[in-house]
C-alpha cells in the first residue's frame, strides 16, 4: 500500500528540499536585517549625513547592476546548490569581519564601504541563483508560484522581525553584536543546503561565449514585452521607491526626534504590511489575474512614500510604513512569479539577472541620488518627488496592462498552467 503524500497548507512545503531552504533561510534572514539595520544606524552615527547613507548604499548595491548579467550567465552554466553554498559561506565571512572590526572599536567608514562592496560582489551571483533555486526545490510544477511568494513572505517576516530585534540590541549593547549574530545565524542556511537530496544531473554547457550568451538574453527579455515592462516598472520603482530605506535614518533622528529603536519600529513595520502582501500572494490559487497587483503595487508604494515624507508623528509614519512595505512586496513579488512562470527554462538564470538588474542593481542608483538631494533640498522633498515617480509608473504600466495579458494568457496556455478560456477583463 502507497504511502500518501503528507498534506500541506502552503503546497511548495510538500517538497522537502524546498522545506529545509525555508527553515535555513527563515533564521538566515532575521540576521540579515539586523546587520541592515545596524549597518544603516553606524553609519548615520559616524557621520550624520543623508550623503554618506546614500554612498554606502550604493557601494553595498552597484555589484549587483554591473554584474548580475555575468551572474546570470554563470547560474545558467553551474550547479546552483553548490553556487549557493559558496554564496552563503561569503557572506557568512563578511557578517563575521563586520563583527570583528566592530566589537574591537577598530571600525571606521572604509571598512563599511570595502565590506558593503564585498557583500555586493556577492549578491551579484547569489540573488539570481537563488531566484533559480526554487524551481529545482519544488517537485510540482503547479506549485511554482506559491513557492515564489512564500519567499518573499518569509524574506519580510524577517525584515518585521529582525529591525525590531536589531534596534532593541543596537539600544542595549551596540551594532557589533547584531553582526555577530548576523555572522552565526549563516550556520542555519549552509546546513539546510548540505541536507538537501538531488538526484544527479547534468547541465547542459550552452553554446557561445560570454557575451554572446549575455547579449541573447538582453534580446531575449527586451522583445518580449511582458518581461521588457516589468523590468522598466521594477527599474523605476527600484530608482525612485527604494530611496527611503537610506532616508529613514534621517527621518527618526531629525523629524519624529527618536532614536535606534525608532529606527527599528519604522523598519517593523514596512515588515509588517510586507507580510501582509506575502501571506496573501502565497494563499492564491492561481497566477491569474497577478498582472494587476503589479499596477497596484506601485501605486500603494506611492501613497505610502508621500504620507511618510509629510508625517509629524511616529503612528502616522508607521501607518505609512506599513503602506510601504505592503506596496514594494506586491510589485516585487508579482513581477518575479510572472517572469518565472513565463520564461522558457534555458535562459532563466539570465532573466533574473536582469530583474535583479532592475531592482537591486537600479537602487544603488536611487540611493546615492536619493542621499544628495536630501542633502540640497531636505530629506522631505525628496520623498515627495519619490512618491510621485511612483504613482506615475503605476499609470503608465496599467495603460499598457490589457495587450500584456492577453500575450502572457497565451504563454500561460501553451505551458499548461491554465486552460484554454475566452479572456475576461
Amino acid at each position: 500500500m502507497q504511502a500518501t503524500e503528507p498534506k500541506f497548507f502552503l503546497p511548495a512545503l510538500r517538497s522537502r528540499n524546498y522545506r529545509l531552504f525555508f527553515a535555513g533561510q527563515g533564521v538566515s534572514l532575521i540576521g540579515t536585517w539586523m546587520t541592515q539595520i545596524a549597518m544603516v544606524w553606524l553609519v548615520y552615527h559616524l557621520t550624520h549625513s543623508a550623503l554618506m547613507l546614500g554612498i554606502v548604499g550604493f557601494t553595498s548595491q552597484i555589484p549587483s547592476f554591473l554584474l548580475a548579467p555575468f551572474g546570470g550567465v554563470f547560474v545558467d552554466r553551474f550547479p546552483r546548490h553548490r553556487i549557493l553554498v559558496g554564496t552563503q559561506i561569503l557572506a557568512m565571512v563578511q557578517s563575521l569581519s563586520l563583527a570583528a572590526l566592530a566589537l574591537s572599536d577598530a571600525i571606521n567608514l572604509w571598512h563599511i564601504l570595502a565590506l558593503s562592496l564585498f557583500q555586493g560582489l556577492i549578491n551579484a551571483v547569489d540573488a539570481p541563483a537563488r531566484q533559480v533555486f526554487a524551481i529545482e526545490l519544488v517537485e510540482h510544477r503547479e506549485d511554482l508560484a506559491n513557492a515564489i511568494a512564500i519567499n518573499s513572505t518569509m524574506f519580510n517576516a524577517a525584515r518585521l522581525i529582525g529591525p525590531a530585534i536589531g534596534g532593541l540590541l543596537i539600544s542595549l549593547v551596540g551594532e557589533a553584536y547584531c553582526f555577530l549574530i548576523d555572522g552565526l545565524s549563516y550556520i542555519a542556511v549552509i546546513g539546510a543546503l548540505l541536507a538537501m537530496r538531488f538526484q544527479a544531473k547534468e547541465i547542459p554547457i550552452p553554446h557561445g561565449n560570454l557575451l554572446q550568451k549575455i547579449l541573447e538574453g538582453f534580446d531575449y527579455a527586451f522583445r518580449s514585452p511582458p518581461i521588457r515592462a516589468i523590468l522598466l516598472l521594477s527599474a523605476i520603482v527600484s530608482f525612485m521607491g527604494m530611496q527611503y530605506t537610506v532616508l529613514v535614518p534621517v527621518f527618526a533622528d531629525k523629524i519624529l526626534n527618536g532614536n535606534a529603536q525608532t529606527l527599528g519600529f519604522l523598519m517593523a513595520a514596512s515588515g509588517v504590511g510586507a507580510l501582509f502582501g506575502g501571506v496573501y500572494l502565497a494563499t492564491r490559487k492561481t497566477v491569474v489575474g497577478i498582472g494587476k497587483l503589479i499596477i497596484v503595487g506601485p501605486a500603494i508604494l506611492g501613497c505610502g512614500l508621500l504620507i511618510f515624507s509629510l508625517s509629524p508623528i511616529l503612528a502616522l509614519s508607521l501607518f505609512a510604513m506599513l503602506l510601504i512595505g505592503l506596496g514594494t512586496i506586491l510589485q516585487v513579488s508579482s513581477g518575479n512569479i510572472v517572469l518565472q512562470t513565463i520564461v522558457d527554462d534555458d535562459k532563466r538564470g539570465r532573466i533574473m539577472s536582469l530583474y535583479t538588474m532592475s531592482f537591486l542593481g537600479m537602487t544603488p542608483f536611487g540611493n546615492l541620488m536619493g542621499g544628495a538631494l536630501a542633502d540640497l533640498i531636505g530629506a522631505t522633498n525628496t520623498l515627495i518627488i519619490a512618491g510621485l515617480s511612483c504613482l506615475l509608473g503605476s499609470f503608465f504600466f496599467s495603460r499598457q496592462l490589457p495587450a500584456l495579458k492577453k500575450i502572457v494568457h497565451k504563454i500561460y496556455q501553451s505551458k499548461g498552467i491554465i486552460i484554454p478560456l475566452p479572456i475576461k477583463e
